[in-house]
C-alpha cells in the first residue's frame, strides 16, 4: 500500500509494546495515573461477581480464623505436658497423654478445616479472575472491530496486543493475589492481635512496638527500589522493541552494514536495563533479611518478657510458645499488606490501560434509517470531497468523480497525492470533512458499516495469509463456499496450476510467516480469495508492485478475470498496467488534475503523460 506521509501524528514507541517488568511484589512497579478512580471502576466492573466474592471472603476469613486459633490450642497441649511433668516430679500425679492426644487431634482437625477452606477460597477466586480476564479479552476483541482506523495508525501493533496479553494477565494475577492477601492478612492481623491480648497484654504491647520499625524499614526499601523498577520496565520495552525491529529487518541491517551500530544501540539499552534490574532486585531483596532481623528482635523481646512473666506464674510455657507463633504471624501480614500496595499499583496501572482501550472512541456501526438494497450495482460518486487527517492539514481539497457500474477506474499520481486515502474514505475507515461519497445513489453514511464493507473486495500490495491450508485461506473470502467453488476461484485466478504442484495441493499447510509460498503465489491466492468473495466493488492497491515482470503478467491476467463485471478501483505506480482502464484519475496534492482514458491523457501531453514517459524512459535506459 502507498506510504502516505499525511497520516495522523505517530508518537514514537518501542515496537512490540511494553513488556511487563516485575516489581517487588511481582508487579510492574508502574503507578496508575488515577489509582482511586481506576480501583472504583474495577470494582464496578466486577460487580456481577459480588456474590462469588462474598463467598470467597467467607471461606478466606474462615480459613484464617481456624489458622489463628490453632497455636493457642497447641499451647494448651504444652501446658498440659508442663503440668504433668511438674506433678510427676513432685509425686502428685502423672502426665495425661490421653488428654494431650485429644488436644493434638483437635489441632489437627483445626488445621485440616483451615486447609479445606483455603482450597475452596482459592478455587473460587481463581474462577472469578479467569472469568474476568476472559470477559475483558472478549470485550477488547469486540471493541477492536468497532474502533476507527486512526487509532491503529497512531500506535504500534505491539502496544495494542500488550493490552490483551500483558495488561490483562497482570490485572488478573494482581486481583487474585491482592484480594486474597488483603482479606487473609487483615483477618490474621486482627485475629492474632486478639489472641495475643488474651495471653498477655504486656507481651502484646512489646510486640506491637516493633511494628512501626518494620513499616519504616519496608517503606524505605520500597521507596528506593521503586524508581529502579520503573526504569527496568521502561527499558524492557525498549529492548523488546529493538529486538523486534532488528530481527524483523535484519536483511536491511546487513545490507547497510549496520551490525555494529545496532549492536552498540542494543548494548547501551541493555546496560541501562542491567543496571536498573540489578539495583531493583538487590534493594527489594534486602526486604526479607531486614524483616527477619526485626522479627528476630521481636522473638528475643518476647522470650525475655515471657520468661519473666512465667517465672512470676502469670503465664505458662505453652502460652509463651503460642505467643512466639503469634508474633511471627503478626509481622508477616504487615509485610504482606505493604507488598500488596505495590501489587495493587501495578494492577491499577494495567486496569487503567485496559479501561482506556475499552473507553476509546468507536465508529458508529449502524446508520439511522439505514438503507439496505437487495443488490449493489457498484455506482460510485465523489461529490466535492474534502478531507484531512488533521483539521489544520487538508490533503484532499475538492475531489469529484462519477463511476458507473462495472467500469475500471485507475487512480495514479505521485506518493502522497492521496490515492490510498480515497480508498480509505470509500470504505469509511475515515469520514470526509465535507462533501459526500455515494454508493448506488445513497450516501455511504446511510449504510450500516458492515453492509457497506460487504460490497468491497480488496487485493493489497501487502498480502495477508494465515496459518492454515491453502483451501482454508482461499475460503476466507466466503466461509460457506464448497471445495468446488474454491477450486473454480483458484482457476480463475490462475493459481490452480501452481497449487497442484505443491505437496498436498490445496491441503498444504501455509506456515505462520507464509514463507513456503512465493510473493507472486501469495498474491494469486489473495486474488482467488477476492474472486470467491464475489464483491460488486473491487479495490486493487499496488497489487503487482512487489513481483517480477513475468509474475506480474500472470497476476494481471488473474486480475482481469477478477474485475469482469465489477466496479474496480486500481491504484498503481506502474502505469503500463492500467492502460486499458475505462477512466484514469490523475491525482496531485489531493486533487484530480486530469482524467480520461490513457490515449486521451497522452494526447493532452500533461502531467499523466509526463509520468508515463518518465517510467518508459526508466525502462529503456
Amino acid at each position: 500500500m502507498e506510504n502516505n506521509t499525511n497520516k495522523p501524528d505517530q508518537t514514537p514507541r518501542p515496537m512490540g509494546g511494553k513488556a511487563m517488568g516485575r516489581g517487588p511484589a511481582g508487579g510492574t512497579g508502574e503507578k496508575a495515573k488515577n489509582f482511586k478512580g481506576t480501583i472504583r471502576k474495577l470494582f464496578r466492573y466486577i460487580g456481577s461477581y459480588k456474590y462469588a466474592i462474598f463467598i470467597f471472603a467467607v471461606f478466606a476469613i474462615g480459613s484464617t480464623v481456624f489458622n489463628v486459633i490453632a497455636p493457642k490450642t497447641l499451647g494448651k497441649a504444652t501446658n498440659e505436658l508442663q503440668d504433668g511433668f511438674v506433678a510427676k516430679l513432685t509425686g502428685t500425679g502423672q502426665i495425661d497423654f490421653e488428654k494431650i492426644g485429644h488436644i493434638l487431634l483437635i489441632v489437627l482437625a483445626i488445621y485440616a478445616v483451615s486447609a479445606v477452606f483455603n482450597l475452596v477460597q482459592g478455587f473460587i477466586m481463581t474462577g472469578i479472575t479467569q472469568k474476568l480476564c476472559y470477559r475483558m479479552r472478549k470485550e477488547i476483541s469486540e471493541k477492536i472491530n468497532r474502533m476507527p482506523m486512526k487509532y491503529f495508525e497512531s500506535r504500534t501493533n505491539g502496544e495494542v496486543l500488550s493490552r490483551i496479553t500483558n495488561d490483562i494477565d497482570t490485572l488478573g494475577n494482581g486481583l487474585n493475589q491482592s484480594l486474597t492477601t488483603l482479606v487473609t492478612s487483615i483477618t490474621t492481623l486482627i485475629g492474632v492481635f486478639v489472641m495475643m491480648l488474651t495471653i498477655s497484654p504486656v507481651m502484646t504491647l512489646i510486640a506491637v512496638l516493633i511494628v512501626p520499625l518494620s513499616m519504616i524499614l519496608i517503606s524505605l526499601v520500597m521507596k528506593n527500589s521503586q524508581k529502579f523498577f520503573r526504569t527496568q520496565q521502561e527499558y524492557v520495552g525498549h529492548i523488546n522493541g529493538q529486538v523486534e525491529e532488528i530481527y524483523g529487518g535484519h536483511n536491511v541491517v546487513k545490507a547497510f552494514n549496520k551490525e555494529k551500530d545496532v549492536l552498540k544501540t542494543f548494548n547501551d539499552t541493555n546496560d541501562v536495563l542491567y543496571d536498573s534490574a540489578w539495583k531493583s532486585q538487590f534493594i527489594s531483596g534486602m526486604m526479607m533479611p531486614i524483616m527477619q532481623f526485626v522479627g528476630n528482635l521481636g522473638y528475643v523481646a518476647v522470650a525475655i518478657s515471657g520468661a519473666f512473666l512465667a517465672g512470676r506464674g502469670v503465664i505458662k510455657i505453652g502460652d509463651i510458645q503460642a505467643f512466639i507463633q503469634y508474633v511471627k504471624n503478626f509481622t508477616q501480614p504487615i509485610q504482606q499488606i505493604a507488598q500488596v500496595t505495590n501489587l495493587m499499583q501495578s494492577m491499577a496501572a494495567a486496569a487503567e490501560r485496559v479501561f482506556e482501550l475499552l473507553e476509546e472512541e468507536e465508529e458508529d456501526q449502524f446508520a439511522v434509517d439505514a438503507v439496505n438494497p437487495d443488490h449493489i450495482e457498484g455506482r460510485v460518486e465523489f461529490n466535492h470531497v474534502r478531507f484531512g487527517y488533521r483539521e489544520d492539514k487538508i490533503i484532499i481539497n475538492d475531489f469529484s468523480a462519477k463511476v458507473e457500474p462495472g467500469r475500471q477506474i485507475a487512480i495514479v499520481g505521485p506518493t502522497g497525492a492521496g490515492k490510498t486515502t480515497m480508498v480509505k474514505l470509500l470504505m469509511r475507515f475515515y469520514d470526509v470533512n465535507s462533501g459526500e461519497i455515494k454508493l448506488d445513489g445513497y450516501n455511504i453514511k446511510n449504510y450500516d458499516r458492515s453492509r457497506l464493507r460487504e460490497a468491497f473486495g480488496m487485493v493489497l500490495q501487502d498480502t495477508w495469509l494465515f496459518k492454515g491450508t491453502i483451501m482454508e485461506n482461499i475460503r476466507y473470502g466466503r466461509l460457506n463456499a464448497t471445495d468446488e467453488e474454491v477450486i473454480a476461484a483458484a482457476k480463475s485466478a490462475h493459481a490452480h496450476h501452481f497449487i497442484e504442484t505443491l505437496p498436498d495441493g490445496y491441503n498444504m499447510e501455509i506456515n505462520e510467516d507464509a514463507s513456503n509460498v512465493s510473493q507472486g503465489q501469495k498474491q494469486l491466492l489473495t486474488i482467488a480469495r477476492a474472486i470467491l468473495a464475489d464483491n460488486p466493488v473491487l479495490i486493487l492497491d499496488e497489487a503487482t508492485s512487489s513481483v517480477d515482470t513475468r509474475t506480474e503478467h500472470m497476476i494481471q491476467k488473474a486480475m482481469d478475470n477478477l474485475m469482469k463485471g465489477r466496479t474496480s478501483f486500481i491504484i498503481a505506480h506502474r502505469l503500463s498496467t492500467i492502460k486499458n482502464a475505462d477512466m484514469i484519475l490523475v491525482m496531485k496534492d489531493g486533487d484530480i488534475i486530469e482524467q480520461g482514458t490513457h490515449n486521451e491523457l497522452m494526447e493532452k501531453n500533461g502531467f499523466y503523460a509526463e509520468l508515463y514517459n518518465s517510467q518508459f524512459e526508466e525502462i529503456t535506459a
